[in-house]
């Protein structure tokens, strides 16, 4: 049996709400912080406490997670003048699962041991359907004794979760899963592109193809939703154009040379410019509608 745990929570997205839930649905209590309140109230109405600021969400809690917008987010939130690593009596354990910047993610590490405190990178992919079902894949950077700590916790918000290496490879993980989704929606958008203007049955089309080489977990849960209509983000543009400039920046630090990311990252920031930055990855689908390609 699982032993109850204190825990502080940063941020309450869409997803972050999913995952907040599935913890205090397993008995831990949770207090909360987030810039608006508001988007925090279903679950302080549950029970649910809260923080005026990220040292006071961290004080005396077991473990502190946070899972906020930008790099800079993530910086202010532990390394700030009111940050997690300021806390009077901090955590054993703090896990940032924000997309964010590998070096970062190191820096934090060496920040938090400098205070006796142990830290985890661990971003996650699946989207909102995989926070709300608890299904997402957790990729892990950090300590191995920390990564054994904090597991009973993720299995209660992801069934994949694997141990990387150390502290920053739980981000460089996400950037290579970023990539790969990046080049995939271009190939979705495409196809289903080609299909209308082919008069094929989009439908049908993913019937055939979902199953067979072509298969994905973009194709499956993202392409019905455009046949539908439906743009409402399980991950936004606006996010995931930092991720893909994350992985250009790390790109060009270790010398390389991807003209897919290229691609990809250039026809994103078109459809960010193009005010498509709240509508989900998906939403790259309007930007070839527009003909903007």
């Amino acid at each position: 049996m699982q032993t109850t745990k204190r825990i502080g929570w940063i941020g309450c997205g869409v997803m972050g709400s999913s995952m907040v839930g599935h913890l205090m649905d397993a008995g831990h209590t949770v207090t909360i912080h987030t810039r608006t309140p508001a988007s925090a109230r279903s679950l302080l109405d549950r029970g649910a406490q809260w923080g005026e600021t990220p040292a006071a969400t961290a004080h005396e809690q077991d473990v502190l997670f946070s899972m906020v917008s930008m790099p800079s987010d993530v910086e202010e939130v532990y390394l700030g003048k009111s940050g997690t690593l300021a806390a009077a009596s901090p955590p054993a354990l703090m896990v940032d699962m924000t997309s964010s910047r590998p070096a970062l993610a190191r820096k934090i590490d060496e920040a938090a041991r400098g205070r006796g405190v142990a830290s985890l990178d661990a971003p996650v992919t699946g989207g909102d359907i995989g926070a709300r079902n608890a299904t997402l894949s957790i990729l892990v950077g950090g300590s191995v004794e920390a990564f054994d700590s904090a597991r009973p916790l993720f299995g209660l918000m992801g069934k994949t979760i694997v141990h990387q290496g150390g502290a920053g490879c739980g981000q460089q993980a996400k950037i290579a899963n970023q990539i790969l989704i990046a080049s995939t929606m271009i190939g979705i958008c495409e196809a289903l592109i080609f299909a209308r203007a082919t008069g094929l049955d989009a439908a049908k089309l993913l019937e055939s193809v979902s199953a067979g080489a072509a298969g994905s977990w973009s194709l499956a849960n993202l392409a019905p939703r455009i046949i539908r209509g439906d743009f409402a983000p399980g991950f936004l543009i606006d996010h995931f154009v930092k991720d893909l400039g994350i992985a250009l920046a790390e790109c060009r630090q270790s010398g390389l040379q991807l003209p897919g990311l290229e691609l990809a990252e250039r026809l994103y920031r078109m459809a960010q410019d193009g005010n498509l930055g709240e509508r989900g990855t998906h939403g790259l689908f309007l930007h070839y509608e527009r003909g903007c390609v």
